[in-house]
């Protein structure tokens, strides 16, 4: 199925082009890994943040591409800020950028952790999200009036259409966070304990770097859950995953009191929706394929 864009724009060629972007991003990224420029960057939730001239590079090759093909929709990208308002008449579309996901893996030289990210959303919808693994070489995308998600390596063009792997239960995989778990509410806590002392998981990961290249283990069934902490969440680090997410299937809960049952604790499904502006996300989440549900524990 092929969705109607506004002009002469398909799904399939909205899909070419993102991926198109997403290459070349990953090909300037991975050019400069050995010789960059950091700059610290104020911002009013994190305490260092950092942009390099990669950073700065990725961005401007997006917007190039963007404004040759789609120079009526709108931007929301990570640097300077920039937001470019619609101009399509009737329409809330706009893309987010994330040109180099993993800065500061990025400045340590990781060999893993350092992504690109994109995605579109029309009308409150995400109907298409691209995230690139630099390191990789691995893409994961899906196309506006497409239900496959596709992973593939642009070096070599070989790909899949990825889909959850049923087979194992929870209590045979492990779950990814980005942080120790002690810094984290007492429900994530009490379901990462290792099987063997009560937790829910086989076992804990623990990854920084990129969150599009952390959220690309749960969408191969690397992992079977991934724990984000609650906090600040922007719309480019944001609506790649989120689009991709409920794409496969995936679902999101949250560590908060039950509405209406006396305060009990457990948790509690949040709507995964796109953001224009950053919001505060104030619990702990978890996603998770809605398949799985029944065997979180905590109460949902």
């Amino acid at each position: 199925m092929n969705e109607k864009l506004p002009g002469t724009l398909t799904g399939p060629i909205v899909g070419r082009l993102i991926k198109e972007m997403a290459r070349r991003a990953m090909v300037s990224i991975k050019a400069n890994r050995m010789d960059f420029v950091a700059t610290e960057k104020p911002s009013d939730y994190k305490a260092e943040d950092f942009f390099t001239n990669a950073d700065k590079a990725a961005q401007q090759i997006y917007l190039h591409m963007l404004s040759e093909d789609f120079p009526t929709y709108g931007v929301i990208a990570e640097e300077d800020g920039l937001r470019i308002s619609c101009a399509e008449p009737g329409e809330d579309i706009y893309f987010t950028i994330d040109p180099l996901d993993g800065t500061k893996a990025f400045m340590r030289r990781q060999s893993h952790g350092i992504g690109t990210m994109i995605s579109l959303v029309r009308n409150g919808v995400i109907i298409a999200a691209c995230v690139g693994d630099v390191m990789t070489g691995e893409i994961y995308y899906y196309r506006p009036g497409s239900k496959k998600v596709h992973r593939f390596n642009w070096n070599d063009e070989l790909g899949e259409i990825l889909s959850i792997n049923h087979e194992t239960p929870l209590s045979d995989q492990y779950v990814l966070l980005g942080d120790d778990p002690r810094i984290y509410s007492k429900g994530v806590q009490e379901i990462t304990l290792p099987k063997a002392q009560g937790g829910m998981f086989k076992n804990l990961e623990v990854m920084g770097g990129s969150i599009g290249v952390r959220m690309a283990r749960l969408w191969k069934s690397e992992v079977g859950a991934v724990i984000l902490r609650g906090g600040h969440c922007t719309p480019w680090d944001w609506c790649p995953i989120a689009g991709i997410s409920v794409m496969l299937g995936f679902e999101m809960y949250e560590w908060k009191p039950f509405s209406g049952n006396g305060g009990k604790i457990g948790w509690t499904k949040k709507d995964i929706v796109p953001l224009k502006k950053t919001e505060m996300f104030e619990n702990d989440v978890i996603i998770i394929h809605k398949s799985r549900v029944g065997e979180l524990v905590g109460g949902v």
